[in-house]
């Protein structure tokens, strides 16, 4: 019979030069010529297949799927035709097609050690999927980003499986990745609603509220039924709009107001860490001006916890232990601070904290003459008369030597302070801690 009819032998000859290209590795121009041939005799299986295979090395999978369908639709035992559209299945992410296409395979020919193979494969991503839907729901996002890690191997171009993975990315905070792997899917897709959602998330996680309520809208009109993007998109407007109201009435100084405002603001979304951490400070300065230093610590304290990089909480709560005379708390705060960013400011703090801290490991002579850090010279006067009688050793003539020596010390204490506070000079340098200063450069400086 004569095959040219359907065979033209032009057709043959096209295909000869495609695959001459093929082995040079220049798909572009392979691919040009298996078209010649589909063009002069479009009922050839193998013209299919053979672009399917030159599309696949383009790494344009749905492209070659569409041929690898045609070439098996063509001749249904044509065995590389539906190995093809199973590996551009498997690639694109649709497991349980592949393996109908593979399971085809070992139909046709069982001991197909490529077709078993790439069967386990399928297999396999099916079982990554699964783990990877059940640990979403447990909120455990590391391994569901190695699953799809293990996944995306196999099917390297699934979009869906990237999808996921960036999202877990952006609620690990690592917004750089997550950004990423968004950004390389808009550029082959610029339409994908689930990647603009992606990049919505990331800015909004990283409290640039308003680009990315842009994202959730853009998201929203790609895919209107977007549910995840209609739920960021009402979160992020209702945050915004609480995180303001509560400054606003700060600046006002309703505290009380801007109190309840913030906790409410932080009951909206508990994932975004970076937007929490600086309602934390802020609920954290109000405890403060509400004069409630320990709840003003703690809120700090949960700042912090969301984000270990916040200056302004470690300064907020170093200031509130510093008014609570907790100068060691303080210290470790201000020497956190300055190793992060040795300014003449933060210095400064620090060296004021560690003086506090010397300060308070020394006689209190206010403790001492039991008058206050701003009694007048007065004050002081009638303090030390009134003890000095107190203690004074004729007083206590009569008592067992024990107590005579307890009351002799704390007359002597007494001179002592009162020589220093009746002073100016020396009072100055006492509340200034210049003695302490003094001592450690006698002592080879610090």
């Amino acid at each position: 019979e004569d095959l040219s009819i359907d065979f033209p032998l032009e057709a043959e000859g096209f295909k000869d030069q495609g695959n001459a290209f093929y082995v040079k590795k220049d798909y572009s121009e392979a691919f040009n010529y298996y078209t010649k041939a589909i063009d002069a005799c479009p009922k050839n299986a193998s013209y299919y297949g053979n672009r399917a295979a030159t599309l696949m090395m383009l790494c344009r999978f749905r492209e070659a799927l569409v041929d690898s369908q045609r070439a098996v639709r063509l001749d249904d035992c044509f065995m590389k035709g539906h190995l093809r559209e199973g590996k551009c299945h498997l690639s694109l992410g649709n497991a349980m097609a592949a393996s109908r296409c593979f399971q085809k395979v070992l139909e046709l020919e069982p001991s197909n050690s490529q077709a078993q193979q790439e069967h386990k494969n399928a297999t396999a991503v099916l079982e990554y999927e699964r783990m990877a839907e059940l640990d979403f729901e447990k909120r455990d996002f590391r391994k569901v980003v190695y699953s799809m890690d293990k996944a995306l191997g196999l099917a390297s171009t699934c979009h869906r499986f990237k999808i996921l993975k960036a999202e877990c990315l952006a609620l690990l905070g690592r917004y750089l990745e997550a950004q990423s792997v968004a950004s390389d899917i808009l550029r082959m897709d610029s339409t994908n609603g689930d990647a603009l959602y992606v990049r919505g998330l990331c800015l909004y996680y990283e409290d640039c509220i308003d680009k990315a309520v842009q994202f959730f809208v853009q998201a929203l009109r790609m895919a209107p039924d977007h549910e995840k993007s209609r739920l960021a998109c009402r979160n992020a407007k209702a945050l915004k709009a609480k995180k303001e109201e509560g400054n606003k009435v700060f600046k006002n100084s309703n505290f009380e107001a801007a109190y309840r405002l913030y906790s409410e603001a932080l009951a909206i979304d508990p994932n975004n860490i970076k937007t929490n951490a600086k309602l934390y400070c802020n609920r954290g300065t109000v405890g403060a001006k509400l004069n409630k230093p320990d709840q003003a610590i703690e809120d700090c304290t949960s700042a912090i916890k969301l984000d270990d990089t916040y200056i302004k909480a470690y300064l907020r709560r170093a200031q509130c232990y510093m008014d609570i005379e907790q100068y060691e708390e303080a210290v470790r705060d201000y020497e956190k601070v300055y190793q992060t960013e040795k300014t003449k400011e933060h210095k400064h703090l620090l060296k004021t904290a560690q003086l506090e801290l010397k300060k308070s490991k020394r006689k209190d002579y206010y403790k001492v003459l039991g008058v206050g850090k701003n009694a007048t010279e007065d004050e002081i006067k009638k303090a030390y008369r009134k003890r000095a009688l107190m203690h004074h050793p004729d007083r206590h003539s009569a008592a067992t030597p024990e107590v005579q020596k307890e009351e002799e010390k704390k007359f002597k204490e007494m001179g002592e302070a009162f020589t220093v506070l009746s002073d100016p000079k020396k009072k100055t340098r006492y509340d200034c801690g210049h003695d302490l200063e003094e001592d450690s450069n006698n002592m080879g400086g610090q």
